[in-house]
């Protein structure tokens, strides 16, 4: 009824107000649509006691979310019938009791919590059989001083009845834990509790009672009696389908496997007496690798933990039990009820308890213990944790953009090709062109969550690198102040050019500054002047590549007055970052006309003055004209 009132409402040519929401007052979607809402959850919030009530007598969260999540919200209609159980308050409070407005009232949706400590066991119901049935084990085998024998193998084969009683107890306490919410809960879901208590109660009878019986034929003649044997079947059968259907449900690599099975009645059915059916998810796997590491993980933590236990806990108990258990002559102030007739039960029960104590609480000390080693392990390999300062970043975050195509990024085959063709430079820029909209998108949210500021941001961006500089462009706060110090160096040296190149090269980002201005100032003054001028600019490093190449750049250039040239280019990048007028494009002129002046007269030596002769004419006739482009 929703869609079809707003089809018909975006069908008109006009604006309508919608039926459902008229008032009194007017249009009021507020008034006919959140507020009965509201009003419910609020009365139900407020005939909690404080979440001092139980669960049971009152309506949370869940509820409401569950019930719209069901067919049954399709029988409140629209507009809203407020007839509806759904809308029905509990009656208020009272004698800390809580009432509801009549049994009408629609209730708990599929679940209700029961303030137990039983919930202990039927949340971890799996932990604990696991580790009850192998301290069974681990202790018939302490007792049996390690030896696997027939009569071992008879008191091992106790583990079929152990397992079955637990389950038989926790489908017991998923009917108890159920109650409060069959009304409203889907019937396949009862119906499969009820089917799991069915199953479990007879397969509990059934089995305990062909194990007592094969104990009974034990110290027959016969003792190879056809109970023992029935019972063996009728355990290896159970053991076979639950590994089968584990190993459908559990590994990887068998669940389209299991998928394809789903056709067969049976093995449907099988499955959802296992774990009933769940589509939130269905169809997402851990990959198999992950599984056998993950498996391997647990069997070294399982490993320790039950070594300790049987060498250390159980073991070491045997003789004593023994001994305490042999004798006869213990008189305790309540004898008839603590030891008589007993074997001294409860002695050997409090020499034990501490014992189990320990068995269930040390999984936890080993987990920790060999998860800590297996994840420092883990982040030796993956080399975690060695960017722990500003200094870490400056030194690693060339290999980021790297780090970020091997590991995170889909594989491209593109890089291989130039990895093997040894075109290192363009294979770096391919792979900073990739990073650094992801590094950006990260500081533009730092800074919408204010963690810094705007300067900080500008330092902390990188470059797209998508432009024509043969080199990688790195973010400013990497090349901050480098130029300055480079610059420093360059004034004091008196060592020769390759001296100078190495003494800047050892710090990278230094080096890299250097190459980015050298490379950025060509392209930018190439870009705003005119035809003349970028023949000035060409002839300029023209000249300075040649004089690289023939290792006479102090020959040829004052670098003492390298500062100079600095403060000119900064003065005219400042004139150009801001919008174009009149007043600036004259201010941008004078600029260059002063850039050009200090390598003219400062920068170049006397005996390469002479090259530029020709610019004499152009200063003359006024750089106004001959500089920038319109």
């Amino acid at each position: 009824m929703v869609g079809k009132e707003l089809d018909e409402i975006l069908r008109q040519q006009i604006s309508q107000p919608a039926n459902s929401c008229v008032t009194e007052n007017g249009v009021s979607f507020l008034d006919r649509v959140i507020t009965p809402l509201y009003e419910v959850v609020a009365a139900e919030a407020a005939n909690n006691d404080n979440g001092r009530a139980p669960h049971s007598a009152w309506r949370n969260y869940d509820d409401f979310n569950e019930y719209f999540w069901s067919l049954h919200c399709f029988q409140l209609g629209w507009p809203w019938r407020m007839s509806s159980p759904f809308f029905l308050k509990p009656s208020p409070r009272s004698k800390n009791l809580l009432k509801t407005s009549g049994s009408k009232r629609c209730g708990k949706t599929s679940f209700v919590e029961h303030r137990t400590f039983l919930h202990l066991y039927h949340s971890f119901h799996r932990l604990w059989i696991f580790l009850v049935m192998m301290f069974q084990g681990l202790t018939i085998f302490a007792f049996n001083k390690g030896r696997i024998d027939s009569k071992t193998i008879r008191e091992v084969l106790s583990l079929g009845p152990t397992y079955v009683v637990m389950k038989f107890f926790e489908s017991l306490l998923d009917i108890i834990m159920m109650f409060g919410a069959y009304s409203t809960t889907r019937r396949v879901a009862v119906s499969r509790i009820f089917l799991r208590f069915l199953w479990f109660s007879i397969a509990s009878v059934f089995i305990c009672f062909l194990y007592v019986k094969a104990l009974q034929d034990e110290n027959k003649s016969n003792a190879d009696s056809a109970v023992f044997r029935v019972y063996i079947i009728v355990l290896g059968i159970y053991a076979g389908v639950h590994c089968f259907v584990s190993f459908l449900l559990r590994i990887p690599a068998f669940h389209r496997l299991a998928n394809k099975c789903d056709n067969w009645p049976l093995v449907r059915f099988i499955k959802w007496m296992h774990q009933e059916h769940y589509y939130v998810g269905r169809g997402m796997y851990e990959s198999t690798s992950d599984y056998i590491k993950y498996v391997i993980f647990w069997l070294i933590v399982l490993g320790a933990k039950f070594s300790f236990a049987y060498f250390l806990l159980i073991k070491p108990l045997v003789d004593p039990t023994r001994t305490i258990v042999k004798i006869d002559d213990l008189n305790y102030s309540w004898h008839d009820f603590v030891s008589k007739n007993n074997h001294n039960a409860l002695t050997v029960a409090c020499l034990w308890a501490p014992v189990f104590a320990i068995y269930l609480l040390d999984t936890y000390l080993f987990y920790t213990v060999i998860s800590a080693v297996w994840g420092f392990l883990l982040g030796a390999r993956d080399r975690l944790g060695e960017i722990r300062s500003l200094g870490a970043v400056h030194k690693l975050f060339e290999k980021f953009p790297e780090a970020f195509m091997d590991t995170l990024h889909i594989p491209l085959s593109y890089r291989k090709d130039l990895r093997s063709s040894g075109r290192v430079l363009e294979k770096s820029k391919n792979d900073a062109a990739r990073f650094s909209p992801f590094w950006n998108e990260i500081i533009r949210n730092l800074r919408e969550e204010d963690y810094i500021t705007n300067l900080e941001m500008e330092l902390l961006l990188m470059p797209n690198n998508a432009g024509d500089l043969p080199l990688v462009q790195w973010p400013l706060f990497l090349l901050a102040s480098k130029i300055f110090l480079a610059r420093d160096i360059a004034m004091e040296s008196r060592d020769s050019q390759e001296d100078l190149w190495d003494r800047i090269s050892r710090d990278d980002y230094m080096k890299y500054a250097v190459e980015e201005c050298y490379h950025s100032i060509k392209l930018i003054l190439t870009a705003i002047l005119d035809d003349e001028g970028r023949m000035w600019v060409e002839r300029i490093y023209g000249d300075m590549q040649s004089s690289i190449t023939q290792k006479s750049i102090h020959e040829n250039f004052q670098l003492t007055k390298l500062s100079l040239v600095i403060q000119r280019v900064t003065a005219l990048m400042g004139i150009l970052k801001e919008v174009e007028t009149e007043e600036l494009h004259s201010g941008a002129v004078k600029a260059i006309q002063d850039l050009y002046d200090v390598v003219r007269h400062d920068v170049l030596s006397i005996n390469m003055r002479g090259n530029y002769n020709t610019w004499n004419i152009l200063s003359k006739q006024g750089m106004r004209a001959a500089c920038l482009q319109n």
